[in-house]
């Protein structure tokens, strides 16, 4: 990957440890892990609207066929 050991990561663990103390860094994971679900979610979204699944429209086949979506 980078050329980390296990060592290397230790050290970097114990380094953020101490500069955000440990009741600071679950509130940052729990933050980021609502970040990525959010956006996650939003991704999901745009998709859906592309293929126009969220208003009910129906979509057409390539044979130029109707079908429920």
């Amino acid at each position: 990957m980078f050329g980390l050991g296990i060592q290397e990561i230790l050290v970097i663990a114990f380094i953020i440890l101490l500069l955000f103390g440990g009741k600071k860094i679950p509130e940052m994971m729990r933050g980021l892990g609502r970040g990525v679900k959010s956006f996650k979610d939003g991704m999901k979204e745009g998709d859906e609207k592309e293929t126009g699944k969220e208003d009910g429209a129906p979509s057409i086949s390539p044979r130029g066929e109707e079908r429920e979506g």
